[in-house]
């Protein structure tokens, strides 16, 4: 992992000057993505908060805007606002490879390795992560952690599996709960419920998404591990951080 340079910030704490808000740190680093995103890209383009800022920033940017030939959209709610700007959205089955992924994450650790799903689009989250060439987290400083899982770990499940799925996560000390909307269980965009699992660390990200892929009923874990980022644009207070990741079985 390397760290580059920040870009600085307009308003950096000198005296008198307020520090950025959450929000304009978002911004900001939606703002640096478009450095990656090249004209004809067909690109993939995740979902959330800081998101939902990089396609603020790309509709602003007519020329780019126009010139892509489409994305594959992670969720529902990303595909609406991809269409307000223009932007063709195409199903992941129409195209091989993309050139980028860009998206947010809950928890990103200093290897790449990330937390995803607090938005509950997880599994197209990781599937279109898994088309792309790059992929590229982007996210203010408060989610760079040393050791993934302290943020609750979100969980796709089939529903009929919850009651033994959240046994097996208290075996291996963790405390699950099922999402819920209102009063009753969030329903993702693929009509399955989520858990979220708390008193985790996750020291072994890789070997950790591997073994819970696997017990019945998990349609997708919310490590990305084995579809980690290639490099986080990070937002500080200083300016945007540009961290490199080695890929996986380097």
């Amino acid at each position: 992992m390397s760290h580059h340079r920040p870009t600085p910030l307009h308003s950096s704490n000198h005296a008198g000057t307020p520090a950025l808000t959450q929000e304009e740190l978002k911004a900001l680093v939606g703002q640096e993505a478009l450095r990656y995103v090249k004209p004809g890209d067909i690109i993939g383009v995740g979902t959330g908060s800081t998101v939902n800022h990089f396609i603020n920033a790309l509709g602003a940017n007519e020329i780019l805007c126009k010139s892509l030939k489409g994305a594959v959209s992670s969720s529902e709610a990303t595909t609406v606002l991809l269409h307000k700007i223009g932007i063709p959205v195409l199903e992941a089955s129409q195209v091989d490879r993309l050139s980028v992924y860009i998206d947010g994450a809950d928890e990103i650790d200093h290897a790449g390795n990330m937390i995803k799903g607090g938005g509950a689009a997880l599994t197209r989250e990781k599937i279109v992560a898994s088309l792309a060439d790059t992929f590229i987290c982007i996210a203010d400083e408060s989610k760079l952690v040393q050791t993934l899982g302290r943020f609750p770990l979100p969980v796709e499940i089939i529903p009929m599996a919850c009651a033994q799925l959240i046994r097996r996560f208290k075996q291996i000390g963790g405390q699950a709960k099922l999402r819920l909307k209102g009063e009753q269980p969030l329903v993702t965009d693929n009509a399955q419920h989520i858990l979220d699992v708390t008193s985790l660390q996750i020291k072994e990200p890789q070997a950790f998404e591997s073994l819970i892929s696997q017990w019945a009923g998990v349609v997708t874990v919310g490590v990305f591990a084995h579809q980690k980022a290639t490099l986080c644009l990070l937002a500080t207070s200083t300016g945007v951080k540009t961290l490199e990741f080695k890929s996986l079985g380097t």
